[in-house]
């Protein structure tokens, strides 16, 4: 388990969102920008929760889960947390959600360097 404080109240939030919600997917956040994730979260609530973190600290907290729940299926999504991921958690249609994530998506012009 992580010492510090503010990790061991993530890892209590990722656990009750793992043991309370029925679906969670992953979105990728690459070239997102804060003012586009507050509107995505701002349009999700009460429907579902987007959570950020860092990538150690949540494959840390999921090993500790999985040691003591070894058969659990959130240990399919292991090997995708990698790069700039996010977790949605909901009990609602995941249909309905992954649409609200997607209609807030926005073009833009390509960055140097990233093509």
């Amino acid at each position: 388990m992580p010492t510090n404080a503010k990790k061991l109240a993530y890892a209590a939030k990722l656990h009750d969102l793992i043991d309370n919600s029925k679906n969670v997917f992953i979105i990728s956040v690459d070239n997102v920008g804060s003012k586009q994730m507050q509107t995505i979260r701002k349009n999700l609530r009460g429907q579902a929760v987007v959570l950020m973190g860092k990538n150690t600290t949540i494959r840390k907290v999921l090993a500790d889960y999985l040691a003591k729940n070894p058969d659990h299926p959130i240990s399919v999504l292991l090997p995708y947390i990698r790069l700039n991921v996010g977790f949605v958690f909901t009990n609602a249609d995941i249909g309905a959600v992954r649409t609200v994530v997607t209609s807030n998506r926005v073009p833009a012009p390509a960055r140097p360097g990233a093509i």
